[in-house]
């Protein structure tokens, strides 16, 4: 899974672009609020100067522009020493073996500061090249375990001009929205598949995410979202009727009743699924709506923002997605994990909407609707290369082609 850092120590400084790293502070970094891991786990003392991306840093703020252009200069200054060599193909390297590739793999993590130079370079996968193959994957999207597989090897073998290349591409998208972004916003970074709730420029709360399929995306936006729908209906979209529901019904005639879907003619009576000539297009002439409950593809929480795409924010039964690197499967909305924190944060203005009251609703089954006391601004933007006060350069999977650079997603690679 791609797992969330919030950071558990003092600020790192802002000097601390690769090559720059021996000199950070010891910090012990952990991930998101959802999965509470640390990253102080007894790795060897050296590999404690490395410092771990930080979650407390907001992908959008009125700092990023800068902290892009250092990183920028940094990764031209590697690029004009020669870039990086690639890391040979291996068996699945973890800590405690000893292989020929450790050798590469090491100089490779070393040119971008995921490892300290005063490590060496030996064939030995020890504690200190577990520690920096978990920071490289961290920045990159990967699930940092500190395992060497296909998808981490992909991602260390994109050569530097190419990285160069994404960041110069992605600072035109930030420059676009380096303006005040608002006092509470929360940020939608699809390509990371992550949501941020930023608070005067700090992120309190991040979230893993499910957003659009590649051929389904999730757009670039921005909204306000204004109210929260507990236990939602599911009104179907046309192009999920014609591109799912209609192909299913041909299959599975019992679909429909199963996943407690009705169909609804234009004078809004119910219609049995017998009635529907499932071998034509004739389905979208109807309304398909699916009851509040376990099955409800909304799970119990939507989280309304009205916009002219007519995507929303909100929960779903299908959690186990959440714990793959690849999160691209929904046809455009956003699914959020443990969306009841994000709803917290959301509500905590509003009268009556305590943390108690909110869990209180989402047992009960009650279809209800909670408006914000304020609207909160939220932008769904599309950035795959990005670097935050603490210098530390992240780049994610270009999932939708739009950087143009034609790196294959190294999430899809096996292992």
């Amino acid at each position: 899974m791609l797992r969330q850092l919030v950071g558990a120590g003092a600020a790192a400084t802002a000097s601390l672009l690769p090559g720059a790293l021996a000199l950070a502070q010891n910090r012990s970094d952990a991930f998101g609020p959802s999965q509470g891991l640390e990253w102080s786990q007894g790795f060897d003392s050296a590999s404690r100067t490395i410092t771990m991306p930080s979650s407390r840093f907001a992908t959008l703020t009125a700092t990023t522009v800068q902290s892009l252009e250092r990183a920028i200069q940094e990764y031209a200054n590697i690029v004009q020493r020669g870039g990086w060599k690639s890391v040979p193909a291996s068996e699945r390297l973890r800590v405690g073996m000893n292989h020929g590739s450790v050798v590469p793999l090491r100089q490779r993590l070393i040119v971008t500061g995921d490892l300290d130079r005063s490590a060496g370079v030996t064939d030995i996968f020890d504690s200190y090249v577990e520690a920096g193959v978990k920071r490289f994957q961290a920045r990159n999207g990967i699930s940092a375990d500190g395992v060497l597989r296909e998808s981490t090897i992909a991602a260390l073998n994109v050569p530097a001009e190419v990285r160069l290349k994404q960041l110069e591409t992605n600072i035109v998208r930030v420059r676009s929205m380096s303006g005040f972004l608002g006092d509470r916003y929360a940020v939608v970074n699809i390509p990371a598949a992550h949501l941020e709730a930023v608070e005067h420029g700090t992120a309190l709360l991040r979230h893993t995410t499910i957003v659009g399929k590649p051929d389904r995306p999730s757009p670039v936006l921005q909204a306000k979202i204004v109210e929260v729908n507990f236990h939602p209906f599911w009104t179907v979209p046309v192009s999920i009727i014609q591109k799912d529901l209609i192909p299913k019904m041909q299959s599975e005639p019992e679909y429909l009743a199963k996943n407690k879907i009705r169909i609804y003619d234009q004078r809004g009576r119910e219609l049995a699924a017998n009635n529907v000539n499932w071998q034509s297009d004739e389905a979208v002439n109807y309304m398909f709506r699916q009851d509040p409950g376990e099955l409800n593809s909304m799970g119990t929480i939507r989280v309304n923002m009205p916009n002219p795409h007519a995507v929303y924010m909100h929960d779903t039964p299908s959690k186990n997605l959440f714990g793959e690197d690849f999160r691209f499967h929904s046809s455009g909305c956003v699914r959020i994990q443990n969306i009841r924190e994000f709803v917290v944060w959301l509500l905590k203005d509003a009268p009556n909407w305590s943390r108690t009251h909110i869990d209180a609703v989402t047992k009960s089954g009650e279809r209800i609707e909670a408006k914000l006391a304020k609207p909160v601004p939220v932008y769904w933007v599309y950035i795959t290369a990005w670097a935050n006060p603490d210098g530390i350069v992240q780049f994610r999977d270009d999932v939708y082609g739009h950087d143009g650079l034609g790196i294959k997603p190294v999430a899809t690679r096996a292992g």
